[in-house]
């Protein structure tokens, strides 16, 4: 694994340099995208209340409010505590905000405007500024402003229920944070082409990005299946993937990851196992003809692969130049040599944590390079940085730490 020390003295680099956000969101979704456009160089400010982010509870951790998910999703970014109930609190947000590119928040939009964080105030104090809420349900549907959460998206959209349907047991959710995830990738790429826009324009605007509509259109994608036609041609559901045999094969001692998909593939698999003449099949012999048969066709390749070890299956696939793979555990993953020789998987050394692995940030920018340049920080470690970034001098943030309304991380 690549080791390095994070250091707050590393300059910032990537190719988002010069963005600023204005970061209220809090838990997963906000915080995952918000995180991606840090690594890629943007000034992330984390405003939290006083009593922090949610994840900083979520153990393990080595110290209070440190847990390890707040760690994954909270690099490279600046912390400052701000009790945004208070009017002095309220104030120096929109003051943040006067000199950001984007600000970012997830609960419903009324909750912003009872807060005093409207659209049209933030707007007021900065014309140019990309106010994107991101939360469970759009605004315009009878759904707006109810609780959403990733298993609560999961079952909305049907992720649950696929699994039984492909598995024949009881529904199940994906074992990650899948909604969050997903839809705060859409998070970041919304927030960026809004900011490209109003640095072009000069004009900022609102954005919307719900948790349930965005799991939808992942979903609908690829299960939209004969209902894409009007009136249908079919049932929903992609068949390739909903097949009971789509699975880690079992083999004689284990299991393999397999996927035979082209013609190629089918041919040397025949020749591989014997049966040439399975090419000629009419389940077999065309993309179209196994893609009508694919829960025949899982089966067979299950009964097959069953009866030799994974080492055998992997050598003798390999040569035949068919795809597959070992079946890795998260612990398995963490070893792979891949991962190592990329220096994805890297340790570091937390001021406060001590030594952590984490990630890379993802791909390789040849003139503008990503780096790990700040750790996730501690509760309020950069308020008194960013409020004097803000115009505040040292007495007006002794006296908003003395109220609470602020804290300093680093006492």
């Amino acid at each position: 694994m690549t080791q390095q020390t994070a250091s707050e003295a590393m300059p910032t680099a990537g190719p988002l340099t010069g963005v600023r956000i204005l970061d209220l969101s809090s838990v997963v979704m906000g915080p995952y995208a918000t995180q991606i456009l840090a690594d890629l160089g943007a000034d992330v400010i984390k405003v939290e209340s006083p009593a922090g982010d949610n994840m900083r509870a979520v153990g393990p951790m080595r110290n209070p409010g440190m847990g390890h998910l707040y760690l994954h999703l909270n690099r490279n970014k600046r912390s400052i505590v701000l009790d945004l109930k208070t009017p002095e609190g309220l104030d120096a947000c929109l003051q943040l905000a006067e000199s950001c590119d984007a600000l970012l928040y997830n609960i419903r939009p009324q909750a912003m405007a009872r807060l005093g964080l409207s659209y049209e105030t933030v707007a007021a104090r900065n014309p140019r500024i990309v106010y994107l809420g991101a939360y469970g349900f759009g605004e315009a549907g009878p759904y707006a402003g109810r609780p959403a959460y990733d298993d609560l998206i999961q079952g909305q959209t049907g992720i649950a229920a696929l699994s039984a349907q492909q598995s024949g047991d009881v529904p199940r959710y994906a074992p990650l944070t899948l909604a969050d995830r997903a839809v705060g990738l859409h998070v970041g790429i919304a927030l960026v082409s809004a900011v490209l826009h109003a640095k072009a324009s000069g004009h900022g605007q609102q954005v919307e990005i719900p948790m349930f509509e965005g799991m939808a259109h992942l979903v609908l994608g690829d299960h939209l299946g004969g209902a894409t036609f009007e009136p249908p041609l079919g049932p929903t559901g992609y068949a390739r993937l909903l097949a009971p045999h789509r699975r880690p094969y079992a083999t004689a001692d284990g299991f393999i990851c397999l996927l035979i998909y082209n013609d190629k593939h089918w041919r040397n698999f025949f020749g591989l196992i014997g049966r040439p003449e399975l090419e000629r099949d009419p389940r077999f012999c065309t993309h179209g003809a196994r893609a009508a048969h694919i829960s025949e066709v899982y089966a067979f390749v299950a009964e097959v692969i069953s009866t030799r070890t994974s080492q055998e299956w992997l050598d003798d696939l390999a040569r035949a130049d068919i795809p597959a793979s070992q079946l890795y555990t998260v612990d398995g993953l963490l070893q792979d040599e891949h991962l190592a020789a990329t220096g994805f998987i890297r340790e570091m050394d937390h001021p406060s944590e001590g030594r952590i692995r984490t990630t890379a940030p993802l791909g390789q920018y040849q003139g503008t390079p990503t780096s790990l340049r700040r750790p996730a920080p501690k509760l309020g470690q950069h308020s008194r940085e960013v409020l004097a970034e803000a115009g505040y001098d040292a007495a007006r943030i002794d006296a908003l730490v003395a109220r609470g309304i602020t804290q300093d991380g680093n006492d």
